[in-house]
């Protein structure tokens, strides 16, 4: 510990050191200005440094989600990532991205699984280690999260997560414990769930035993947010309770759990101690200074975000080699669904970013397509749970031709007096996060949205208003949408039939009011056209005259979100109707599915293509492009299995519990693991992908027959293009244990390789086994073994197409 650190614990009152356990707001640490502590300041990720505001004051880059950056297979892109996202969380002002999310994949249905990498430990640990380390190879903190079993939004602030200590160890600690090993994480963040009945943020076994005494861990312990429930958060290994000001970790209860004796005054210093440590770490101590929050649009960051969409993206289906498609042939192309122009880019929660700009399908589409293709559009059915926000090219600032919705914030609940803020947004949709509002100081307040309403079309359109406040809305100086009286938190979207006409500037006023404290807000007005013809008939007559029908399919951020879990694995609204009767009219049709999680496809048979292309960030429409056309080998493998049914997925029985629990009865059967060891043939395996190329694998080597627990063993093998374009491969490596002393898994991801190879040409790879990739998790010792025996090494394209096979002895020791 620096001697200065030391110094300040010394100098540090009691009360001092008690007002550091807990955040000063949502997103600051409490300063000491007496000693020269300084706040530090931590923001939103994973996919871009949002900021404190969540309605675009200052705009960020959208990098693809964490699935994608799983589906890349790539360590080297993704610490390029995390070192771009160092100058996001710079921009912003902030210390620490709250991020990476590292929880597994335990069921397609769980509502943040595009935050994670994967369903895989091994695959989940690789990555994050590799987005800590840019991170904070630029001074930048990492909070890992969220620690442990926080894998569905199924009662997320009661469930209980019940366990065996094998998958504990084996699943969804290891790939924390990999980063940590490995990446040195600066922070951590506790998960909202009790692990086996008892909460994450007050888990003495967890923080203390495993994550400080076992594993070592030096640096900050966060609760999520609001995460604590009880003062025995004091003395089980929490160090800071967030947002502030404290509930639990405050005078009150450290000083209670002080005289109990629960809480050593040491134990206190140590909390004290790794704050302090987190400051020094983050550059606190060097420059105490806030930075101001400013937008930078990076033209390195645009082409990083571009490249990783083209090598998450998966190629599921390519019959008769339709793909890549060919611009010089003069096309007509149809683009078909409403993802294809409402880009969806992200998931939806606490990840969500304003974005510098967004990039559509069918704007990349048409970009790319050039001259000689004509590329028309139809929207086929529409999927948005509420009306989609109004266009911002649809909106002006009031009096004015500048694009925009004007915000205007009152201290009076009745918009008495003069605005005490103006902000600017691009439609009308709007947030607020944290028991006081962003720059005001506002616990309370009133919100006026206003803008001039510019129409394309004469006509009769749906508005709707969502809120979680209380809010109603005006057009022309009518009032067409009330909810001025109703309970705040509501949420649900009122909806009007109203006339609007191209060439009039009609008025559009939403008020909006939260008369009581709370910690999240919302108002969203959305606009859709009425009509009364059937949109997929437009969108098959579409197709029918086109050479080719790219339909875009999938979920929004509206379907796939923080906060709540997926119902199942259905496209939402007539989309599955939508493919069918285009793929009836159009043999050439490709299907884009963009979904940070599987989805059903009973039209798998009657598609000609699918490519699955998560949420790209806001790039996403230029590299699903690059693919289409051949600009670029698909890149990507999938990260999690995607079975052909929900009922095949080894969380099915038990998901998503009840009676405030839910068991992991599937144990150490997570994913491919399961579907090996049932014999159940999934709809596309762990690590498939198909490249525009084909591969060979030859000469599998081991560099001994035969290894003792303290000797590495080197695997070799030759990759070689075969076909006649460029390509990118993924080199996957499994381990099976032929005899093993307790139930172990048919195969085991212990290694992987990314490489780029033109035609013709070969490369070597090579993978290092160590006795940890051969070991499991024995509770009765306790401890990891890795057991004399026979393993196998398998090396191929998936955990279904194994290329190659080769085995060694693991010798005990002596």
């Amino acid at each position: 510990m620096p001697n200065h650190i030391e110094h300040l614990v010394r100098q540090l009152t009691l009360d001092e050191k008690i007002a550091l356990l807990a955040g000063a707001d949502a997103w600051h640490t409490v300063a000491i200005p007496r000693l020269g502590i300084p706040a530090i300041k931590v923001t939103d990720g994973p996919n871009g440094a949002r900021g404190v505001s969540r309605n675009g004051i200052h705009t960020s880059a959208c990098f693809p989600i964490g699935v994608a950056m799983g589906a890349t297979w790539n360590p080297a892109l993704v610490r390029q990532i995390g070192e771009a996202l160092a100058e996001e969380t710079k921009d912003k002002g902030a210390h620490i991205l709250l991020a990476p999310t590292v929880n597994i994949h335990r069921s397609p249905l769980a509502g943040r699984n595009f935050e994670c990498f994967s369903e895989d430990p091994y695959l989940t640990g690789v990555m994050a280690a590799a987005y800590i380390t840019g991170l904070q190879s630029r001074g930048v903190g990492a909070c890992i999260k969220h620690f442990v079993c926080n894998d569905s939004e199924f009662e997320r602030f009661s469930i209980s997560s019940d366990v065996g200590e094998r998958p504990l160890r084996e699943i969804y600690l290891r790939p924390f414990e990999m980063a940590i090993k490995q990446a040195k994480p600066w922070s951590l963040m506790s998960a909202y769930n009790r692990i086996n009945g008892v909460w994450a943020s007050e888990n003495r076994r967890l923080l203390v035993e495993i994550l400080k005494g076992e594993w070592q861990f030096d640096g900050l312990v966060m609760s999520d947010w609001y995460g604590t429930y009880s003062a025995r958060a004091t003395h089980n290994g929490l160090d800071l309770e967030m947002p502030g000001p404290a509930r639990w970790l405050n005078r009150e209860h450290v000083l209670a759990a002080l005289e109990r004796g629960d809480l050593r005054e040491s134990d206190l210093d140590d909390k004290v101690y790794r704050l302090l440590r987190t400051i020094e770490r983050v550059g606190g101590f060097a420059n105490p200074t806030p930075a101001i929050e400013q937008a930078n649009d990076r033209p390195e960051h645009r082409t990083l975000i571009r490249r990783a969409g083209v090598e998450s993206i998966v190629l599921l289906k390519n019959e008769g080699r339709i793909l890549p498609l060919n611009p010089s042939q003069g096309q007509s192309i149809a683009v078909i669904g409403a993802n294809a122009h409402w880009a969806a880019i992200m998931g939806g929660g606490s990840s969500e970013v304003a974005p510098h700009y967004v990039v559509t399908p069918l704007q990349g589409i048409r970009a790319r397509a050039g001259e000689q293709c004509v590329v028309d559009y139809a929207i086929g059915t529409p999927i948005f749970r509420r009306l989609p926000n109004i266009d911002p090219a649809w909106v002006r600032i009031p009096a004015s031709d500048r694009p925009g919705v004007q915000l205007d914030y009152y201290t009076d609940l009745d918009f008495g007096g003069e605005p005490v803020r103006t902000d600017t947004l691009t439609t009308l949709e709007a947030s607020w996060f944290g028991d006081r509002i962003e720059y005001l100081n506002l616990t309370t307040f009133a919100a006026k949205l206003s803008c001039e309403l510019l129409p394309p079309h004469t006509g009769h359109y749906h508005i709707g208003m969502s809120c979680v406040g209380q809010a109603r809305v005006w057009l022309d100086g009518e009032l067409v949408l009330d909810r001025w009286e109703k309970e705040l938190m509501d949420g649900n979207e009122q909806r009007q039939t109203i006339a609007l006409e191209t060439g009039r500037r009609h008025r559009l006023v939403v008020e909006f009011r939260w008369p009581t404290p709370g910690n999240w807000r919302a108002v969203q007005v959305g606009l859709w056209p009425e009509r009364e013809d059937d949109p997929i008939a437009e969108a098959v007559e579409l197709a029918a005259r086109s050479h080719v029908a790219i339909v875009f399919a999938g979920l929004t951020k509206e379907w796939e979100s923080e906060g709540f879990d997926r119902i199942d694995m259905e496209l939402p609204g007539r989309q599955n109707e939508l493919i069918r009767r285009v793929a009836a009219v159009n043999p050439r049709t490709i299907v884009v599915l963009n979904a940070g999680s599987p989805v059903h496809m009973p039209w798998i048979d009657e598609v000609a293509a699918v490519i699955q292309a998560w949420y790209g960030g806001q790039e996403a429409g230029n590299a699903i492009a690059d693919v289409l056309f051949g600009d670029a080998d698909p890149g990507g493998r999938l990260p999690t299995t995607f079975p052909k049914r929900l009922a095949d997925n080894p969380a099915y029985i038990n998901y998503p519990g009840e009676n405030g629990h839910v068991l992991y009865g599937e144990g150490l059967f997570v994913g491919y693991r399961y579907y090996d060891r049932k014999g159940i043939e999934p709809l596309f395996p762990f690590g498939f992908g198909l490249s525009y190329t084909e591969f060979s694998y030859d000469r599998l080597q081991l560099s001994a027959p035969m290894m003792r627990p303290d000797e590495t063993i080197t695997v070799s093998v030759d990759v070689t293009n075969i076909g006649d374009r460029p390509g990118m491969e993924v080199v996957q490596l499994y381990i099976h244990d032929r005899v093993a002393r307790l139930m172990r898994p048919d195969k085991e991801l212990k290694g992987f390789a990314k490489v780029t190879l033109q035609p013709g040409e070969t490369t070597t790879v090579t993978f290092t086994i160590d006795r940890q990739a051969l070991s499991y998790y024995d509770p009765a010792v306790p401890g990891w073994i890795a057991e004399p025996g026979t393993f196998t090494v398998l090396v191929g394209r998936s955990v279904a197409d194994i290329r190659l096979k080769a085995s060694f002895e693991l010798v005990a020791e002596g």
